[in-house]
């Protein structure tokens, strides 16, 4: 059975041990393939895994072989997945694996705004601290998040557990979702997203992108959160309207905001968020701890030797 990853170097660069997949079949790992690399690549393949590489209809209709692709994420737009249907390609996904470094990633980012320690940090090497009159000194506003609202827009594992977290720190969680059948647990509650935005200290972003809600954070959103208010996001880029929230945040009209998505990833020059004001940026690594890519190792092998023995899970189409 021949395997081929087409796009491994993010998940392995080299820390982790393929052995849960090469005991599957005969695998071939690429770090990285270009477009114009894909069909001489993929056409040998029974099997593929990829990350970020798109298959169109077209690009399926080319690859009369393949019986499976294992997207090595959770979300799967990457692939036509009706043509991947009709052409009796199975898709999988994997869910789960990063939970914990995600929930954990959105706290790293609303605590640098809270206290911007790497601002202090860099301070105190250029000198700063030693030329001080007093014991201490602060360069930005100091936030305790304790009596503070955390409102989360979406609430899958990802959202419960940034809640979870946020009541360890003494936050007041407001949930928006559309199923609000289940009972909260004290200290949450459900709200519209207009209320959300207006009554949170931080917002905090963790629903999948739709047809409907791209762009939804937008200037008219923004400009009903408070002027103290920080935007999180480690879920999808293209949720917020970039120009429009660099606008806000280079008027002052926003405290901050966390992201570690962009709407294109890696970034063009000229981005507008790049060198925004009070803008803190990381390369889309939430997932990325090492705990995290191990169990999507695992499960990306587990999916696959599931469809080998004819009882495929975490199927997409």
């Amino acid at each position: 059975m021949k395997i081929t990853y087409l796009d491994a170097y993010a998940l392995n660069p080299g820390d982790l041990d393929w052995a849960p997949l090469e005991t599957l079949g005969d695998v071939t790992f690429y770090d990285r393939t270009a477009p114009e690399e894909l069909l001489a690549r993929a056409a040998e393949a029974d099997l593929l895994l990829v990350n970020k590489i798109r298959f169109s209809a077209e690009t399926l209709a080319q690859l009369p072989r393949l019986r499976y692709i294992g997207v090595t994420a959770t979300g799967y737009d990457i692939i036509d997945v009706k043509a991947a249907r009709e052409r009796g390609i199975t898709v999988t996904n994997v869910k789960g694996y990063s939970t914990e470094s995600v929930a954990q990633h959105t706290f790293a980012l609303l605590l640098e705004l809270a206290y911007r320690t790497s601002v202090h940090e860099a301070s105190v090497r250029a000198g700063d601290w030693g030329r001080q009159p007093d014991f201490c000194y602060w360069k930005t506003p100091l936030v305790e998040l304790a009596g503070k609202t955390l409102g989360l827009v979406g609430y899958g594992d990802i959202g419960r557990r940034v809640a979870d977290i946020g009541r360890a720190f003494g936050m007041n969680i407001l949930v928006n979702r559309r199923d609000t059948s289940e009972a909260l647990p004290e200290g949450r509650q459900y709200a519209d997203l207009a209320t959300v935005f207006a009554e949170s200290d931080v917002v905090s972003l963790h629903c999948p992108m739709t047809a409907d809600n791209r762009g939804f954070v937008n200037r008219e959103r923004l400009s009903t959160l408070k002027p103290t208010a920080y935007l999180i996001n480690t879920s999808r880029g293209g949720l917020i309207n970039e120009p429009d929230l660099a606008e806000a945040l280079n008027a002052g009209r926003l405290a901050g905001a966390g992201l570690d998505v962009l709407t294109q990833e890696p970034p063009v020059s000229g981005s507008p968020l790049i060198g925004a004001k009070n803008c803190v940026l990381t390369p889309h690594i939430a997932w990325a701890s090492r705990e995290a890519r191990q169990r999507l190792l695992l499960l990306a092998a587990e999916n696959i030797k599931a469809f080998l023995e004819g009882r495929p899970k975490n199927v997409v189409n």
